[in-house]
């Protein structure tokens, strides 16, 4: 965990925070990723995330505004909530750590913004940095089979709650949603390397979510 924390607290100075309770905001976040009820929207999904952005950071125009969004992008996280309402609470925790810590305003705007770009992955030509949030945030799609069962699966924890008729036609959606954008993944690379084996395990999962 201390290592994860240097990664927060690097973001933030980096994008500009000059106040104190770097500590506090990092302790809120990392309670919140360490919630019970998550199965996949965990530390382990943020590290992945993180690790992405990392790897793409050239290519970024605001790498730790980037970063910081991603900590936030998912901090909210309730698999009841309806619509996009877990992005825009998040979106508005973001807001309120980061200009806790005395990120300047415009830049708390933009990490709002790019959190809520995660509700659909809809990202405007030209929005490097959005492509970039959005491509870590769904790179886990391209996973190996096993390890993509294993994301799926652990999403069908979160919604335990939900009939499983009821599950099947709303993750469904999620999956007909994803294969109808023009392209997962944005930047050339993830696309190059992503983006066939992402649509193979989408379309194997709808193949059996509407199965008979």
């Amino acid at each position: 965990m201390p290592d994860l924390l240097d990664r927060w607290r690097a973001a933030a100075t980096g994008a500009g925070a000059t106040g104190p309770g770097l500590t506090d905001a990092a302790d809120e976040l990392v309670r919140r990723w360490r919630e019970p009820h998550r199965h996949y929207h965990t530390i382990h999904h943020l590290r992945a995330v993180l690790d992405v952005i990392d790897r793409y950071a050239g290519l970024a125009d605001r790498a730790d505004l980037v970063r910081l969004a991603a900590w936030c992008h998912d901090a909210v996280y309730d698999p009841r909530a309806a619509g996009d309402a877990n992005e825009r609470d998040s979106a508005e925790l973001a807001g309120r750590l980061l200009a806790g810590v005395g990120l300047p305003p415009a830049a708390v705007t933009e990490v709002r913004r790019l959190v809520l770009l995660t509700a659909g992955h809809a990202v405007a030509a030209g929005d490097t940095d959005g492509a970039l949030l959005c491509d870590a945030d769904l790179s886990v799609l391209a996973a190996p089979e096993p390890a993509y069962d294993r994301y799926a699966a652990a999403v069908r924890r979160e919604y335990a709650h939900v009939p499983d008729a009821d599950f099947r036609a709303g993750r469904a959606r999620v999956l007909h949603g994803l294969l109808s954008l023009p392209t997962l993944f944005r930047l050339p690379e993830p696309q190059e390397h992503w983006e066939q084996a992402a649509r193979k395990n989408l379309t194997r999962e709808l193949t059996t979510l509407t199965a008979p």
